[in-house]
């Protein structure tokens, strides 16, 4: 897949300097450095959420008061500051982070699921009563089952056996239907987990295949939604913005959108050990190639077995490479610190902010996003039989800190 590997204005850190070297423009700082400003404030239910323009975005219907349906209660997530959680690094730099686990269903991929089932029935694509057939980690499905359930549709969810048992027993409860597939199967084998999503959708006639890791209208819903929500939210103040990496959309649609709207923000993808990702960002960009080798990987919601077509890698100024156990112990101190009761990838995501935050100058504000909750990996992140038999630790008495696998 052939793709520039530097979008038009976006800020490029010379392969060739030192991996810390992570610039941010100091006269975007001038205006905002060393005197931190709380945030616009409005209420909602007696909790204080930040402010954002709720008729410019369709994601804010939570924020309007009564909803015709739980559908109008995606989006509109709150941004909170990460106080406890991030160590000694950084001192002076602010890190905020959109919990996107208050979704409806518990996980950013409501957005998405929302935004492609209401636009395949205006166009047409997807009748009423009709089947959607999709590949997810369990989220996505989760979305779709909402959707459908609300649409008068019927879902059907080509899953993992890996998936946690948390998530297949939601996506049971919510009706779907579910194909579990062997997740170490090479992406090639026509049983493996997007190839057999294909071949189930093109057998049923009328079903819609949302194709959410090639389907670029994964990156415009972020980009039309989750992004000015974030830009309105930090007042269009944003240094850096740090976010995993799936389908690639939410990294993508975001960091596109802040870019428009200043070209020096700095966009980090991370990605997880043993996923493809990383060997093709840096083939794309020219620099080293560090990644860890590709295989087999624990951490749901991250990484691929193969290049998709989501990920806008020209958008990203960097990728991080986090392994399960950092990825893992990370989300339990977010439970621990912060009451934040997260899945793996918010903690590939805290994992990422720590990184950067050794090098970005103090007054900066760096953003992050929570991807999912914490509740549907009980038996297995926080839990530490799960983690044991899994040779991954329970606490950095455990494990000492990895440094990272950058590519710039």
């Amino acid at each position: 897949m052939a793709r520039s590997s530097r979008r038009a204005g976006s800020r490029h850190v010379s392969p060739g300097g030192p991996a810390s070297e992570f610039v941010v423009q100091a006269a975007r700082l001038g205006g905002h450095a060393g005197r931190p400003r709380p945030a616009a404030r409005c209420r909602r239910g007696g909790v204080v959420f930040a402010t954002l323009n709720a008729a410019a975005n369709q994601s804010a219907g939570a924020s309007l008061g009564i909803c015709e349906d739980v559908c109008e209660a995606i989006g509109g997530t709150p941004i909170v500051r990460l106080r406890r959680s991030l160590g000694d690094a950084g001192a002076g730099v602010e890190v905020f982070a959109k919990l996107e686990f208050l979704n409806p269903m518990g996980s950013v991929k409501d957005r998405v699921a929302r935004y492609l089932v209401d636009r395949a029935l205006a166009s047409g694509s997807l009748q009423p009563g009709g089947l959607v057939i999709e590949a997810s980690s369990g989220n996505t499905a989760m979305g779709l089952a909402m959707m459908a359930t609300t649409r008068g549709l019927r879902c059907r969810a080509v899953v993992r056996r890996q998936t946690s048992r948390e998530k297949l027993d939601c996506l049971r409860a919510l009706g779907v239907e579910l194909v579990l597939v062997d997740g170490d199967l090479h992406p090639e084998h026509p049983e493996s987990y997007n190839r057999k999503a294909r071949s189930l959708a093109a057998a049923e006639p009328g079903a819609f295949f949302p194709d959410q890791h090639n389907n670029r209208d994964n990156n415009e819903c972020h980009y039309e939604t989750t992004a000015p929500e974030i830009w309105r939210q930090m007042e269009g103040r944003v240094d850096v913005f740090v976010g995993g990496i799936g389908t690639g959309g939410t990294v993508s649609g975001v960091g596109r959108f802040l870019k428009e709207r200043d070209p020096t923000i700095q966009v980090v993808a991370v990605d997880v050990e043993g996923s493809v990702f990383s060997r093709h960002f840096a083939a794309l960009s020219g620099g080293p190639d560090a990644s860890a080798p590709e295989g087999r990987y624990l951490l749901e919601g991250l990484g691929d077995e193969e290049i998709i077509d989501c990920p806008e890698f020209e958008v990203f100024d960097r990728m991080l490479q986090v392994s399960d156990a950092e990825a893992f112990l990370a989300a339990r101190e977010l439970a621990r610190h912060e009451a934040m009761l997260v899945g793996g990838s918010s903690g590939a995501a805290l994992w990422g902010v720590r990184q950067i935050l050794r090098e970005v100058p103090p007054g900066a504000r760096v953003v992050t996003l929570f991807p999912d909750s914490g509740t549907r990996y009980l038996s297995t992140i926080y839990n530490d039989d799960w983690l044991r038999e899994q040779g991954l630790p329970v606490s950095r008495d455990e494990r000492g800190s990895q440094p990272a696998k950058i590519r710039s």
